[in-house]
């Protein structure tokens, strides 16, 4: 097979790796500067020119794409993916875990820990969202950063509001983050390739340095991941869209919190530390998946009228619970179900006999009138009904109240009316 990789650095470990990894398995390389491509948009048919001559033909692109020259070079990959070429990590994707917050904002609809984060833009919310994250000591992040720059460690509230003032007058956007004490200066390091972690390494910072970045200095060691490590790192790169990633976590009281899902990981110091030969595992995946370009399956099912691609979520009032999807027949109606989502595990392509269960969460294409049928009803709509029964709860409760403060008062005054009767005959 034809590789080629986007780079600005040829002469790196990680290209020397990955083109000892093609030779040994019989394909070859190209190396290309991502800045010498030209993107020609054009109906029916796109393409790419590299040094003002037509783009070499490829079978598989391996992105690595440096975060100053992120828009051009996702932009390269993106036109490589509408080509049909197969791209290891797409464009989409890169795109999403190079913004931290982004990230951070899509892995927190699932399962997955994180460290408390806020972003504010006003000087006046720094403080509440100090508070909010847990209080001082707080970690200060650029949004876009790698290798440890821009990450500040703030001991105090009045040092976390001038940094964030400085950085702020700069133009840049920062995050503010839980200090998670227990992993102070260590962290894990799980290498991803198609859905398996391949290898994994705890970083070490040295001396008084928090970070343990190996570009800052900090050890790494190979090290066994639980189950629950294992499943955080391969879950968080899927649901970034990613097939290779190194998925920084520090290791929290509670667990894995993932700090970033890295697009375009290293290899030198994982290889380095686990002995793992990385550079083939990605090579031999990318050449498993090449047949298998990325398609947007909401660009593509989209365009039929009336058609849409949607999330069910099914809770105890939702028919769908507790039948076989042969007899919810949905099928028949022109709904197909892709796949049901079950606490964390996935089961593709159901056949009849699968069971939904309240609790799961099914990804359909069909038809939108039947698909809607099966949807909750919106927030507001729920929380009218809601207010609307603990109104009705308060007024039977007030007029339960009423009656029986009536009724009492009826039985007082009975009272008082027979005690002058009862005095006199005792008298």
């Amino acid at each position: 097979m034809k590789f080629a990789v986007l780079t600005r650095n040829p002469a790196g470990y990680t290209l020397k790796r990955l083109r000892e990894a093609c030779k040994q398995q019989r394909h070859t390389l190209k190396i290309l500067d991502t800045l010498n491509f030209s993107i020609h948009v054009r109906e029916n048919k796109p393409a790419l020119d590299y040094d003002n001559a037509p783009c070499p033909p490829v079978d598989v692109v391996i992105p690595r794409i440096g975060h100053s020259i992120t828009s051009f070079g996702t932009a390269v990959v993106r036109q490589f993916e509408q080509m049909g070429v197969f791209c290891m990590n797409g464009s989409t994707a890169i795109t999403m875990s190079r913004d931290k917050l982004r990230s951070l904002q899509i892995l927190s609809r699932h399962d997955i820990g994180l460290p408390a984060t806020a972003f504010v833009r006003q000087q006046s919310d720094v403080l509440p969202a100090i508070e909010k994250v847990g209080g001082t000591p707080v970690i200060i992040k650029l949004l876009e950063g790698s290798q440890g720059i821009g990450v500040i460690l703030a001991d105090n509230v009045k040092i976390a509001e001038a940094i964030i003032e400085t950085l702020q007058s700069t133009k840049q956007s920062v995050l503010i983050q839980r200090f998670v004490a227990e992993s102070k200066g260590r962290d894990i390091r799980a290498f991803v390739v198609g859905g398996h972690v391949v290898a994994a390494m705890r970083r070490r910072a040295q001396g008084s340095e928090f970070r343990s970045n190996v570009h800052r200095g900090g050890l790494a060691e190979a090290v066994s991941l639980d189950a629950d490590y294992m499943r955080t790192a391969v879950k968080a790169t899927q649901i970034m869209g990613l097939r290779v990633a190194g998925v920084d976590m520090l290791e929290g009281k509670d667990g894995p919190q993932v700090m970033e899902v890295n697009s375009s990981p290293g290899l030198e110091g994982i290889e380095a530390a686990t002995g793992v030969d990385i550079a083939g595992e990605i090579i031999r995946d990318a050449a498993e998946q090449a047949r298998f370009p990325e398609v947007d399956l909401r660009q593509r099912l989209s365009v039929g009228r009336g058609y849409q691609v949607v999330e069910l979520p099914l809770d105890a009032r939702n028919p769908l619970a507790g039948r076989t999807l042969a007899e919810t027949e949905l099928r028949d109606r022109e709904v197909l179900v892709l796949q049901v989502e079950r606490g964390g595990l996935v089961f593709p392509a159901p056949k009849g006999d699968q069971m939904l269960l309240e609790g799961d969460r099914l990804l359909c294409y069909g038809k939108r009138a039947i698909v809607e049928e099966f949807l909750p009803p919106p927030k507001a709509t729920r929380k009218r009904a809601a207010s609307k029964t603990a109104t009705k709860t308060a007024l039977k409760a007030t007029a339960k109240s009423s009656g029986q403060a009536a009724k009492a008062a009826k039985t007082k005054k009975k009272t008082a009316k027979k005690s002058p009767a009862r005095s006199a005959k005792k008298s």
